[in-house]
This record gives C-alpha cells, sequence and structure tokens, in this order.
C-alpha cells in the first residue's frame, strides 16, 4: 500500500479508496495523497475537494484511479 500512497504523492496520481469512516458508513473515495504517516495518510479528497484525513487502518481497498489516465494539480 506504501508503493501507491509515495507514486500518488509523487505523480499526483488519483487513487481509488473504499474506506470506512468512524460511524460504520463505508464510502468510496478518489484522492490524491499529499502525506502519509504510521497511522494516516493526508490527501485531497476529489468527491469533497479539500484536504481529508483518513486512518489507515481503515482502508478497506486501495487502487489507481481506472476511469482516467490525466493528472491533477492540485
Amino acid at each position: 500500500m506504501d508503493g501507491l500512497f509515495i507514486r500518488s504523492i509523487e505523480e499526483n496520481m488519483p487513487l481509488e479508496m473504499i474506506y470506512l469512516a468512524d460511524n460504520q458508513e463505508i464510502s468510496q473515495r478518489k484522492l490524491i495523497v499529499k502525506e502519509i504517516n504510521d497511522d494516516y495518510i493526508r490527501g485531497y479528497c476529489l468527491l469533497r475537494k479539500q484536504m481529508r484525513t483518513f486512518k489507515r487502518e481503515n482502508i478497506l481497498s486501495l487502487l489507481p484511479e481506472s476511469q482516467s489516465k490525466k493528472r491533477y494539480l492540485h
């Protein structure tokens, strides 16, 4: 998973993520990772159009964005 986070940071590559929120709701997000640490990732959420923080332990699935090859400049 760290390889995808690093690639997202270096190439501004969007990732598709399935995430379990603290309220137990599952959501699908597209984001560009900006920072990573042992417990959290911080990135620009393309759905909410703002920076968001996600707990690494709550990430259920992570893949490179499949629908577009373009790079975002956020």
